[in-house]
């Protein structure tokens, strides 16, 4: 029996798994998902556990069944590409003959001194329900900083003010304005969200170190009473080991068909892959159903199709009832976007997405 190896049940591994069993899946191949959660955690939505709008539960997605599918829990501590096994922690390693690494992103800290150490994250299910204990044990009145203004950062401030309208929360950024990727009209909506509601943005801000209860930009010793790091993401330390080609960003290179390069029965997909597309749920899923195309093509012995990948837009939101987003080149603002994200993630819900 061959095996075809799956790491991460995130949008990008389910996503797979989908295409590949949906379409004819040889009977002579048992397709073996590894992850560390028993379900997959609607990483999108951390902030709002982070911040105790959403719940432990509400954030959980079961795992699908099929009778080739063979679900394995566990911590993947290193991939043996010449070896063409998967070693994990406490447990037997697990030959492969195909491999999909989609094990997605984790803080990025560039060398900030303290940063891993003093702040807090929303990166994996059990981090985010850390922060959520830090953040909510945060006495009345008490400061909170949110480093980095991108997506995530602007989202976590927000719902945390809906949560916790008694603190003092203040959004760190080290660019001329909030969102920084985004239209300015979006920023600058954004900016007269957060005066309206009381939340404090400082821009042009330079963290250089951080310790205990304090953040420094330069010589200026900003206190807190809780720091959430929102500054920036690369691919997760297994990933960071593999000794092949990655780009700037850590990323790992691969060809037109997602495989690397002196590995074609490995596959990389989501933010572990080196794509023209910022790292999103949206881009892992569109890349891991154009992979499941190109596997069935190649198993059949036709040159796949590449189908380019096009991205509906970015959605985010603003407490309960407001949101903003960039469908294509059309900025959104208000209700509406809040309310299409909220569609978007009933559909991730029920396997639709």
């Amino acid at each position: 029996m061959r095996k075809f190896v799956i790491l991460g049940g995130g949008y990008g591994g389910l996503a797979l798994i989908q295409g590949l069993l949906n379409n004819h899946f040889p009977q002579d191949m048992e397709l073996i998902l590894i992850d560390r959660m028993p379900f997959q955690g609607i990483k999108t939505e951390y902030y709002a556990l982070a911040a105790g709008t959403a719940s432990d539960y509400d954030l959980r997605i079961q795992f699908p069944n099929h009778p080739q599918l063979t679900k394995k829990y566990g911590e993947v501590t290193s991939i043996d590409l010449e070896g063409k096994r998967v070693h994990l922690e406490g447990d037997d390693p697990i030959e492969y003959d195909y491999l999909t690494i989609a094990l997605g992103c984790t803080d990025r800290y560039h060398g900030i001194p303290g940063a891993d150490q003093f702040t807090n994250s929303i990166q994996t299910f059990s981090s985010t329900r850390q922060t959520y204990q830090r953040l909510n044990d945060v006495k009345p009145y008490g400061n909170v900083h949110i480093i980095g203004g991108g997506l995530s950062g602007v989202e976590t401030a927000a719902e945390l003010r809906e949560s916790r309208p008694d603190l003092n929360i203040t959004i760190l950024d080290r660019g001329s304005r909030v969102l920084s990727s985004f239209p300015q009209t979006v920023s600058l909506y954004v900016e007269q969200w957060f005066m309206d509601h009381e939340v404090n943005t400082r821009s042009h801000i330079s963290v250089c170190r951080l310790e205990d209860g304090i953040v420094y930009n330069g010589d200026e010793a900003i206190y807190t009473d809780a720091a959430v790091w929102t500054g920036g993401i690369q691919p997760v330390k297994v990933v960071q080991d593999l000794n092949v080609p990655k780009d700037p960003g850590g990323r790992v290179v691969v060809n037109t068909y997602s495989q690397i390069p002196d590995y074609p029965e490995v596959y990389v997909v989501g933010d572990c892959a080196s794509i023209p597309f910022a790292p999103s749920a949206q881009a892992a899923g569109a890349q891991a159903r154009q992979v499941a195309d190109v596997i069935h093509a190649l198993w059949k012995g036709e040159t796949p199709k590449i189908h380019k990948i096009h991205l509906r837009g970015t959605l985010g939101s603003l407490g309960s009832k407001a949101g903003f987003g960039l469908m294509g080149k059309t900025s959104v603002k208000g209700r509406v976007p809040r309310l299409l994200k909220s569609g978007v993630l009933w559909k991730s819900r029920r396997h639709f997405g």
